[in-house]
């Protein structure tokens, strides 16, 4: 677009052919004007194809945080995105741990995922709502389900549920909406990410929005704790068909984004 070839042309002329460092300042470029229109944090996505790569990962947020603070932006305002495989959620369990460092785990598609973002003491996580019913969609052969009955509803409830049942801190952001049901029946979760045509609906309709998720009712529930560890949560991902494809899927298409990106770049350079 247009009205963006000044942050392109800004990045390309900081990295003097370092495509990695381009692309790094080309993301800081972005997420510096979005803060200047969005109060709290801004995400900033790390290389997918970092995304079994712990030690890279957090290498690569490292640069971002401190083309941030180049930029007069404080860490404080940033989420740094990892794809949450068990390497990108240790990646991102130090950078919060070690460096003070928010993070955002995305691609959550179960219950094992998000408890070991919670273990790591992420800032916040983006589990999946539209994506898991379409999977679920595809594979049972159904044209839909009642919101209650939604797949993605029903991940994003338990994971919910789970996190204040047991008192973690983790904040839970729904993302991936296909309708508008689905966000009103998580109505009461911490965060929920909304496009703006389903924005538009919600602000014209007039139904009554009742209060599904609730932390104090959410502590009474029976609810087993899972003691998560790296091979909990492999066999765990390993028998949830849909978290593994969707997860795959997501770091596929993510990489395949950002190699479009690279190819925009190197020919501007």
């Amino acid at each position: 677009m247009p009205e963006y070839t000044k942050l392109v042309d800004d990045a390309i002329a900081y990295g003097k052919g370092d495509v990695d460092l381009i692309m790094d300042k080309l993301a800081v470029n972005f997420g510096t004007e979005i803060t200047k229109i969005v109060p709290g944090y801004v995400s900033t996505e790390v290389d997918a194809r970092l995304s079994f790569n712990k030690d890279a990962t957090i290498a690569k947020a490292l640069k971002i945080i401190d083309l941030y603070k180049e930029a007069g932006i404080d860490k404080s305002r940033i989420l740094i995105k990892v794809a949450a495989t068990w390497e990108g959620i240790q990646a991102a369990t130090v950078l919060e741990k070690e460096h003070v460092i928010t993070c955002n785990l995305t691609l959550i598609f179960s219950i094992a995922q998000a408890i070991a973002c919670a273990d790591g003491g992420i800032t916040l996580i983006s589990p999946f709502v539209g994506r898991i019913m379409d999977w679920h969609k595809k594979h049972e052969g159904v044209a839909g389900y009642e919101p209650a009955k939604d797949p993605g509803v029903m991940s994003v409830t338990s994971i919910y549920n789970y996190y204040k049942k047991f008192g973690f801190k983790t904040i839970v952001m729904g993302a991936s909406f296909r309708n508008i049901d689905e966000i009103l029946e998580l109505a009461g979760c911490d965060r929920l990410t909304i496009a703006p045509s389903l924005l538009e609906k919600l602000e014209n309709s007039t139904d009554e929005v009742k209060q599904k998720l609730n932390a104090r009712s959410a502590t009474e529930k029976d609810i087993e704790r899972i003691e998560m560890s790296e091979e909990t949560f492999r066999w765990m991902l390993n028998e949830d068909a849909m978290a593994t494809e969707k997860l795959a899927e997501g770091i596929r298409n993510f990489a395949k984004d950002i190699e479009k990106l690279e190819a925009i770049v190197k020919s501007k350079i």
